[in-house]
């Protein structure tokens, strides 16, 4: 008979799955680190079996979390950055200010940026790690943006995505030109 949720054994296999995600680490890695069967993690995190103190004490050094954190369901995370907060990094060149509104998780592999840009100078970019994809939404004002060579306008609302790792720019065309850019790590 499996237990209702909430119940001790299902907050534990919650949290054994979330803590093995954020640590990006296999199931079998996990229990070989924590010198148990990759049966018995697979059998807690279903929210089955029966584990003693030694199996979970094991699970919480190998996952790095507090022993206690096993029995605590997880919290939904609400994060809010208001405009003008957050850490606000400007351009050299051009009248250009990335603020980092969620840098990557562990094991994931974006970050998201809040542009606020000004007509003059482009923000022009050298190539970034093989892999990278950026995805641009414009929020107002108007810009080019995309590869050097061949940008594309963008208006309110519209969306660009275009290979990081080759030489890119973004330049505004309007006053109180605003985007959201995601960085994605392929």
């Amino acid at each position: 008979m499996s237990q209702p949720p909430g119940a001790p054994l299902a907050v534990v296999a919650a949290s054994l799955q979330r803590e093995r995600r954020r640590t990006g680490l296999s199931l079998a890695e996990v229990a070989r680190r924590a010198g148990i069967a990759k049966s018995t993690l697979s059998q807690l995190e279903s929210g089955a079996g029966n584990p003693s103190v030694e199996t979970l004490w094991a699970l919480s050094v190998t996952l790095d979390v507090p022993f206690a954190q096993l029995f605590e369901p997880a919290r939904p995370r609400v994060q809010v950055i208001r405009r003008g907060e957050g850490p606000a990094v400007a351009s050299e060149r051009a009248d250009y200010v990335a603020t980092v509104l969620s840098a990557s998780p562990p094991n994931a592999r974006r970050d998201i940026y809040l542009i606020a840009a000004q007509p003059g100078e482009p923000r022009a970019s050298d190539p970034h790690m093989p892999g990278v994809v950026e995805h641009v939404v414009l929020s107002s004002g108007r810009a080019l943006v995309g590869l050097t060579d061949d940008p594309v306008e963008l208006a309110p609302g519209d969306y660009v995505a275009y290979p990081g790792d080759l030489p890119h720019v973004f330049r505004a065309l309007e006053p109180g030109t605003v985007a959201v850019l995601v960085s994605e790590h392929v």
